[in-house]
């Protein structure tokens, strides 16, 4: 009968070492996202005319040094990124730049911060910041790692 158990653990710990390799191997590539790059710097031109920002929507990665650079078509425009307190302001065919670190993920509104007209409140964007995925796969591929390895040294 113990002859029988021995080759039994050994056959869980080699089940358990290459269950785990697996583990560790799909938390590292899937699911995959679009961007695996670390923090960059992203440069995004926003083009603000009567009562609209283009583009609309922004999205960098947290961790992310955004440098936005702003132009005005028509009259005098500013940019303001809520939860960031970056504000600018630009005259008609100049443009100006603001920088930020993206340091918290989430959903940001950013708006006009000069009245331009009737429709003023109206002139919003939205700034999304997504997870830094690279980071967060490299801490559940440890994880995986360190419970496969206690898994396969446990002696019962």
């Amino acid at each position: 009968m113990i002859a029988d158990f021995k080759p039994r653990i050994s056959n869980f710990r080699v089940q358990v070492a290459v269950t785990t390799g697996v583990l560790a191997l799909l938390a590292l590539i899937l699911p995959a996202p679009l961007t695996l790059a670390g923090p960059q710097e992203r440069h995004i031109q926003v083009n603000a005319r009567m009562f609209a920002f283009e583009p609309g929507l922004l999205r960098v990665n947290r961790g992310d040094t955004v440098v936005l650079t702003v132009e005005s078509e028509d009259v005098v425009h500013g940019l303001y990124v809520d939860g960031y307190d970056v504000n600018a302001q630009v005259e008609p065919g100049q443009s100006a730049q603001v920088r930020f670190v993206a340091d918290r993920p989430g959903k940001f509104k950013f708006r006009c911060s000069v009245s331009c007209g009737n429709l003023h409140p109206f002139m919003i964007g939205e700034l999304v910041v997504e997870p830094n995925w690279p980071f967060w796969r490299a801490v559940a591929a440890s994880l995986i790692a360190i419970v496969g390895a206690t898994l396969a040294f446990w002696k019962p």
